[in-house]
C-alpha cells in the first residue's frame, strides 16, 4: 500500500443484507427500488457520476431496496450521511480496506426505522436512530442489527447525528478512553478545522482541558476562537512552535500533554518539539499523505506514549467502549455542549461536489449528503 494514502479513521465490514426478505416482519407498504451511489470500478470521486466513462460513481434510481436479513434486522430510512477522507480513499482503491467492486461507499448516518424483524425489541418503526456501517449508507435505506444503532434523543438535530459516529466517535475514544484528557492537561490538535478536528477541539473543552488548535487560513481559525479554544495557531502566517511557545509561556506552562495528530508529516515532526516528558501522542491519521516518523530513542528519554487510533476495530475488540462513547456524545449533543459544524450539504446527485470540498479542503467542519432537499430533520416525531 501506498502509504500516502494511508487514513486510520474508519470503520468495520459489515456482511451485505440478504435479498430474501425475513418473515413476521413489520413493514409499511412501498416501492422496492431507491436512490443509490455506486463505485462501480475506482477512480477520482470528484468526477460526475453517470458523466463520463472515467468516473468511477454511478448514481442509480432503481437500486433494489435491501430485506431484513435476521430476524434482528432493522432497516432505517436515510436522513444524512457523513462523508469521511477515508470515504475519498476507498473510492480511489487508496483505503486499506479494499471491497468488491461494485459497492455502495459511506459510514455514519442517521435516518428513521422503516421495518423491524420479528425479534427486534429496542426499536420501533418511526424511532430516529444513528449508526455506522463499513459501507452503504450512501444510498435511501440502510439496514442494520438493532444492537448497532444508537436512538437519537427527541429534539437532536438528526442532521447533525448522521456527523456524530466517525469523526466524534474517533475523538471521544482517543481522548478520553485511550489519553484519559482531564483538567491541567495541556491538548494540541493539529488539523483542528477539519471533521476530526473540531471534534477533538470541542472534546477537549468539555474535558476542561486547555486547548490549543491548528489550522490554516483566518475563516477557520475564527471558527476555531468562537468554540473557545485556548489559542489558535494560523499556519498561513505563524509557525507552530514560536506560536505555541509563546503561548506556552504567558500561561506558565511547561508544555503539551496530549498531541492529536490526524494531519503527519512536517507539522507532526515540529509538533514533537513542544510536547512535555510523560505526554500522549494520538496517532489518528496521515491527511499531510506523508507518514511522520516518531523518533524511538526520543520517545524513551521523554517517557512519550504513542497511541495508535484505529476506531473502527473496536467494534470488535472493545464494543462496549464503542457503545457507551456513542451514546455519551449523543448526550452531549443534546446538551449543546458539542455542536456539529456542517460546513457544505449536498443532495446524493451531488456527491461529486461534495467529495470535491472535502479533497480541496474547502470543508471547516462536516461534509454531508442529506435526503428530503437537505431539510433539517428534528428527531421529535
Amino acid at each position: 500500500m501506498n502509504n500516502k494514502s494511508i487514513y486510520f479513521i474508519k470503520s468495520f465490514r459489515t456482511e451485505h443484507p440478504s435479498t430474501k426478505p425475513v418473515s413476521g416482519v413489520h413493514m409499511p407498504e412501498k416501492c422496492h427500488e431507491m436512490e443509490a451511489l455506486l463505485v462501480r470500478k475506482l477512480g477520482d470521486p470528484t468526477l460526475p457520476p453517470n458523466g463520463s466513462e472515467n468516473s468511477p460513481l454511478d448514481l442509480s434510481t432503481s437500486h433494489p431496496i435491501p430485506n431484513l436479513s435476521t430476524p434482528t434486522s432493522v432497516r432505517v430510512r436515510v436522513k444524512a450521511t457523513s462523508l469521511n477522507f477515508a470515504n475519498y480513499l476507498q473510492v480511489l482503491g487508496k483505503y486499506q480496506e479494499k471491497p468488491p467492486l461494485p459497492f455502495i461507499p459511506g459510514s455514519d448516518y442517521s435516518g428513521f426505522i422503516d421495518a423491524v424483524g420479528p425479534n427486534v425489541t429496542k426499536f420501533r418503526i418511526g424511532d430516529p436512530v444513528c449508526s455506522f456501517i463499513g459501507l452503504g449508507s450512501f444510498a435511501q435505506f440502510v439496514v442494520a442489527d438493532e444492537s448497532d444503532l444508537f436512538r437519537v434523543p427527541d429534539g437532536c438535530d438528526l442532521v447533525a447525528a448522521g456527523a456524530l459516529p466517525v469523526a466524534y466517535g474517533t475523538s471521544h475514544v482517543a481522548l478520553v478512553h485511550r489519553a484519559q484528557l482531564r483538567p491541567k492537561h495541556v491538548l494540541l490538535v493539529l488539523g483542528a478545522a477539519g471533521g476530526v478536528g473540531l471534534s477533538a477541539v470541542q472534546i477537549g473543552k468539555v474535558c476542561g482541558a486547555t486547548v490549543i488548535a491548528v489550522a490554516r487560513g483566518n475563516e477557520k481559525v475564527q471558527l476555531l476562537k468562537s468554540l473557545g479554544v485556548d489559542h489558535a495557531v494560523d499556519l498561513s502566517n505563524a509557525n507552530v512552535i514560536e506560536s505555541v511557545k509563546g503561548f506556552l509561556k504567558s500561561r506558565k506552562l511547561k508544555g503539551v500533554d496530549v498531541l492529536y495528530d490526524p494531519v503527519g508529516g512536517k507539522l507532526t515532526k515540529d509538533s514533537l518539539k513542544l510536547l512535555n516528558w510523560g505526554a500522549q501522542i494520538l496517532v489518528i491519521g496521515f491527511a499531510s499523505g506523508e507518514v511522520p516518523v516518531i523518533p524511538a530513542n526520543i520517545a524513551l528519554v521523554k517517557n512519550w506514549t504513542i497511541h495508535g487510533l484505529y476506531w473502527g476495530s473496536h467494534k470488535i475488540h472493545q464494543p462496549n467502549v464503542l457503545g457507551d462513547s456513542l451514546n455519551e456524545l449523543l448526550s452531549l449533543l443534546c446538551k449543546g455542549l458539542i455542536t456539529i459544524n456542517i460546513s457544505h450539504t449536498f443532495s446524493l446527485a451531488e456527491a461529486h461536489l461534495a467529495f470535491t470540498a472535502l479533497k480541496d479542503r474547502r470543508a471547516i467542519g462536516k461534509v454531508m449528503i442529506t435526503f428530503d432537499n437537505g431539510r433539517i430533520v428534528k428527531s421529535k416525531l
